[in-house]
């Protein structure tokens, strides 16, 4: 337990740190009062501090920056200590125009026992600011008297047109009556004579027309003092008689030098002076100090983001927390449960509920391994009912199986039915038989059904990962990448972590299963086969079959499989026409089976001049297929869609030998140089393989032997027992489950 307590702890912060951020919000927004047109106000403030006097002083700073460590901490005690009446922001208060900011200044200044007054500067216009200084402060540019002094407001940052500022500028000083006047332009009109670092034309007042028109009119027009910011330094100049300055020390970064540190302009004003000051600020901040501000800056920050943001980082925050006590306070044990005692169920006949999305008559791989699964767990004595597509040709009659009738149909030949899912005779019917388990055979549609209906039971649900959906993609109204790479995995990791227990066919497939992220029991069991159904000898019916095809001479190549894209047919045709080239062995291979590929793959086979080579034999009936395979001496296939293979292991049991490309399933049932070779998927390779077994007959006869050996392990009836067995532990396991939930607790 000594490695999770730090785990522990992190969670307790989190949920700390959530209900500080909810709770400070919730103060902020709801405690604290909106502020608009600060300047009025303070303005107000400004007159009644000085009433009828002439006499005032009020301090200038520029590059404030939301700096809390050096202007809320250090200049602003200073300033309240000071004879200043009023304090002025040549700009760069913030250090951008978000709202954030604007509001974490505002926290600083109202630490400050004076009244203020900002310039819009560069900064207050950055990240769209100009509306929130417009509604927090006030106009862009604007102007006031003071006594016998006018202070005067430009914007430097371009929102305003320079030259109606020009115009009304002009006619501002054309008629101006005052004895002192004070101009504030954010941006800098004259360049130091020593620039800092990393120094551009950006810095200073552009377009050049304005920045010549400005120094014009202050030639032109007696000026005491303008006031900018924008460069972290103090400069100071002349134009004629006006005193030129740039204050940059105001909280932001400075180099520490003769012209770069933290100050502000003490300015006094008489009837017939005006003097100014520079007050330096004998402080310097640690880095590590800094580092801290600006990150208490960026989490100050996050209150005033939008509501909407701020709900997605708390969000984020919340699942972060549920995850580490996930990870801290969820006891997880990744052994098997060896207290769990299944032999109740065991022992006793079960009733066994299977959802699939296609079953007999449709011939195919899983409803071929349900019917068998059926079959065996009615003969250890259990009970099994079916809720699957109604099929045109189905037989009637059939008391343990639901029919549900087709919502939608796909293919040409309609291989695929979407079953009417909402279908009460389902629900009331299963209720009736009142399963202890059910079964599903597919992640989705019926199978989801079968899920639904489980948890709405209160019983297990288990799933049969049968189908890898990613090859499947043709048959889906999707990009064929994105189903193919994305969401089939993600479909079958979901449905899985869902259900109790999942049964996998090979362990390739678990393998696949865990890469993919399922976190439930999985347990490896193959599909049953009737072996002793293909331990069939050649007899009168196989050798009219013969004459059927025209076997005569030739060697019999066997293949099982839908037609259909995801079975790689086209591999198989193609590898077998450069064998009929290179080959003089006489040799015919039957294809069994049918699909919406067929017409498609017997035009492809007429014109390649393989009619009388290759047939494809259509659908074969189950109780058929053992004749059919006692025709063949060599199995072949090509599919890399399978998640065992199941007609392998039948061939198999029938003694082919098999060439079949690498895959998951195939790897698992065929032994490599024992039962049958596993090759690349490329047409040289599997040719070769093939054409040793044609002609090397001792061999073949080897791999035959082998094959129905191995084959043998894989009967109905042990696969049958095997899966009552899981059965019997998932239910043992849901027992347990449920009695740890209704222990009292000490």
């Amino acid at each position: 337990m000594a490695p999770r307590k730090p785990l522990k702890l992190l969670f307790y912060v989190n949920v700390l740190i959530v209900v500080l951020l909810l709770s400070y919000k919730f103060y902020l927004n709801l405690m604290l009062p909106d502020f608009q047109s600060e300047h009025s106000k303070q303005l107000q403030a400004i007159h009644q501090r000085l009433g009828d006097s002439d006499h005032f002083s009020f301090a200038v700073i520029g590059n404030i920056n939301n700096s809390v460590g050096i202007f809320e901490k250090r200049i602003i005690p200073a300033l309240n200590h000071s004879d200043i009446d009023f304090m002025i922001s040549a700009g760069n208060a913030v250090s951008s125009g978000g709202e954030d900011k604007y509001r974490a200044l505002q926290g600083s200044l109202n630490h400050l026992q004076r009244p203020y007054l900002l310039n819009f500067g560069e900064n207050e216009y950055d990240d769209f600011g100009s509306y929130r200084f417009y509604e927090h402060f006030g106009p862009h540019f604007f102007d006031f008297h003071i006594a016998d002094s006018h202070f005067i407001f430009l914007d430097s940052t371009g929102k305003t047109p320079w030259q109606w500022q020009r115009l009304w500028l002009e006619d501002l000083l054309k008629n101006d009556k005052a004895e002192h006047r004070f101009l504030f332009v954010g941006h800098p009109l004259l360049k130091p004579d020593n620039p800092p670092l990393f120094d551009n034309s950006e810095n200073y007042l552009q377009p050049k027309a304005f920045r010549e028109a400005l120094l014009g009119l202050i030639k032109k027009h007696h000026i005491d003092a303008v006031f900018s910011s924008n460069l972290p330094m103090l400069d100071k100049q002349r134009i004629g008689d006006t005193r030129v300055f740039n204050t940059g020390g105001g909280g932001g970064l400075v180099m520490n030098t003769d012209s770069s540190f933290y100050h502000y302009l003490h300015v006094s004003v008489a009837p017939d002076k005006v003097s100014i000051n520079v007050e330096e600020m004998a402080i310097g901040q640690h880095a590590a100090f800094k580092q801290l501000e600006s990150l208490w800056l960026a989490i100050y920050s996050l209150f005033y983001v939008g509501f909407l943001n701020f709900i997605l980082i708390v969000s984020a925050l919340t699942v972060a927390a549920i995850k580490l006590h996930h990870l801290v306070f969820v006891d997880k044990d990744y052994y098997p449960n060896y207290d769990l005692n299944p032999e109740p169920w065991l022992k006793k006949p079960l009733r066994i509920a299977m959802f699939s999305n296609n079953y007999l008559p449709f011939i195919g791989g899983v409803p071929l391994s349900i019917q068998r699964l059926k079959d065996g767990l009615t003969a250890l004595g259990n009970t099994v009912w079916l809720a699957v597509p109604r099929y045109p040709n189905h037989k009637p009659a059939e008391t343990d199986v639901l029919r549900v009738p087709s919502l939608i149909t796909m293919g040409q030949r309609a291989e695929f039915r979407l079953a009417n899912i909402f279908l009460w005779r389902t629900v009331k019917q299963l209720r009736q038989f009142k399963p202890d388990i059910i079964h599903v055979h597919h992640p989705f549609w019926l199978g989801s059904l079968g899920l639904f209906l489980a948890r709405r039971l209160n019983i297990p649900a288990v799933y049969t990962y049968h189908t890898r959906l990613e090859h499947y993609a043709h048959f889906v109204p999707l990009p064929g990448a994105l189903f193919r790479n994305l969401i089939s995995h993600a479909l079958i990791k979901r449905f899985a972590n869902k259900c109790d227990a999942v049964i996998v066919p090979t362990y390739s497939a678990e393998e696949y299963l865990r890469m993919i992220g399922v976190r439930v029991a999985i347990f490896v069991q193959p599909t049953g086969i009737n072996y002793h159904a293909f331990q069939t000898e050649r007899s009168e019916s196989s050798q009219l079959l013969r004459d059927q095809y025209g076997i005569r001479n030739h060697s019999v190549l066997i293949s099982v499989s839908r037609l259909s894209n995801e079975k790689n047919i086209d591999f198989m045709i193609d590898a077998l026409a450069e064998l009929k080239r290179k080959n003089s062995t006489p040799f015919k291979m039957l294809m069994i089976g049918d699909g919406h590929q067929r017409q498609r793959l017997q035009a492809k086979i007429d014109q390649l001049h393989l009619s009388d080579n290759i047939i494809l034999t259509g659908p074969v009936p189950p109780e058929e297929m053992a004749l059919h395979y006692s025709l063949g001496d060599i199995f072949v296939f090509a599919s890399k869609s399978e998640t065992q293979g199941m007609v392998i292991l039948e061939a198999m049991a029938a003694g082919l030998p098999v060439v079949a490309v690498r895959s998951s399933g195939i790897d698992d049932v065929v032994q490599e140089g024992k039962s049958g070779f596993k090759t690349l998927e490329n047409r040289h390779h599997w040719l070769q393989a093939l054409q040793k077994l044609i002609e090397d007959p001792q061999q073949r006869q080897a791999f035959s032997e082998y094959a129905k050996t191995f084959s043998s392990q894989y009967s109905v009836n042990n696969v049958a027992s095997n899966v009552k067995g899981i059965y019997a532990s998932i239910l043992a396991q849901r027992q347990q489950q449920a009695q740890k939930s209704t222990r009292p607790r000490a």
